[in-house]
């Protein structure tokens, strides 16, 4: 696949040299070697040495699991990092910009204004769809990097995959596809499409069906250059040793996370029925993740009754057309029960 670089990366950053680990510089053959190398504490424990900067050896498992190259493959600090990266690499500050789709996912705009890069806003439509007429519009020589997650955040809704093809085939940046809640939706993954597109970036976690929201390890996969690339200008040891291990052993377990999915699937289902009749939801949104969005009759006063009631929830009524909404994620089912309970409560006083 033909691809070059120097198209998406800022042109200060293309001959960028890494700093390198004492570690990097050995390459070992097998042998039991004395590590006196990177003034470590030598007293065995499990993290008294650094984690390997390039994480060979989960990358070799998740490549495998995923059905990639390891070439094609960049583990971050969760997600968040990723998305910091992708914008510090491709967008000068004070001239570039990237461009999102509100109501969407706020580290965009957060990490696109750290690193003093503009944001271009295409509001999505009102049933919450990409406007891709609107889009292609409104993209410019500044338009950099296009964030599109699916299924979004708050919306709960997937996009029209066909609809992403065509901005990838009409757009000369980079497109990140942020598939967080890949395992919870009805569409397929598009990391198959990578060999098609050399500027598609997807980007998946661990923080979501993955049950490690704390140990922060997200993926990304794109263009082996463009990984190279990120390997680059990350920080030598990104990755913690506790998180690899973390990782390794719960790719052991995706029967267990399948079974999970089953769990939250079911669940949500059950909650979408339960919400419908409730006379204080006016809506609730079709969900194709491990949350839902309704909208109320009084975003404020039912989120506060639900604290009342020992329950938090999210409300994202700032966000553009969701005014009155809340955001619900789907619990276990005892959790799930005792929210239906509360919400009737609620709607049912006088």
């Amino acid at each position: 696949m033909e691809f070059n670089l120097s198209k998406y990366i800022r042109p200060s950053l293309i001959s960028l040299a890494p700093y390198q680990s004492a570690r990097q510089e050995f390459e070992g053959d097998g042998r039991k070697m004395i590590l006196l190398d990177a003034n470590e504490n030598p007293f065995e424990s499990v993290v008294n040495r650094y984690p390997d900067p390039l994480q060979q050896q989960l990358k070799k498992e998740i490549a495998l699991w995923k059905g990639v190259e390891e070439d094609q493959l960049y583990l971050s600090n969760g997600s968040d990092e990723f998305i910091s990266q992708v914008i510090m690499g491709s967008c000068a500050p004070g001239k570039d910009q990237i461009m999102i789709f509100p109501p969407t996912f706020g580290m965009y705009k957060v990490a696109a204004n750290l690193h003093g890069v503009g944001v271009q806003e295409v509001p999505l439509t009102v049933n919450f769809q990409l406007d891709i007429a609107a889009i292609l519009g409104a993209i410019n020589e500044t338009t950099k990097v296009i964030f599109i997650p699916t299924p979004n955040n708050p919306t709960a809704n997937n996009f029209d995959l066909n609809t992403i093809e065509q901005l990838l085939q009409n757009f000369s940046g980079l497109v990140v596809v942020d598939e967080a809640y890949v395992e919870f939706s009805s569409n397929p993954s598009v990391v198959s499409w990578l060999d098609k597109y050399p500027n598609l970036l997807v980007c998946q976690t661990f923080s979501k069906a993955q049950g490690m929201a704390g140990a922060r390890l997200g993926m990304a996969f794109a263009h082996p250059e463009m990984i190279a690339f990120f390997n680059r200008i990350k920080a030598p040891y990104n990755i913690n040793s506790l998180t690899i291990n973390a990782a390794l052993t719960r790719l052991k377990e995706q029967d267990k996370v399948g079974a999970q999915v089953a769990v939250l699937l079911s669940e949500r289902k059950r909650l979408e029925d339960a919400l419908a009749t409730l006379p204080i939801v006016l809506h609730c949104y079709p969900s194709d993740a491990n949350f839902v969005l309704i909208r109320v009759d009084d975003s404020l006063l039912r989120y506060q009754q639900l604290i009342s009631e020992g329950i938090v929830v999210r409300n994202p009524s700032k966000n553009l057309n969701c005014e009155n909404t809340l955001r619900i994620s789907v619990g276990r089912p005892e959790e799930n029960d005792r929210l239906i309970e509360a919400l009737k409560k609620i709607s049912y006083s006088v």
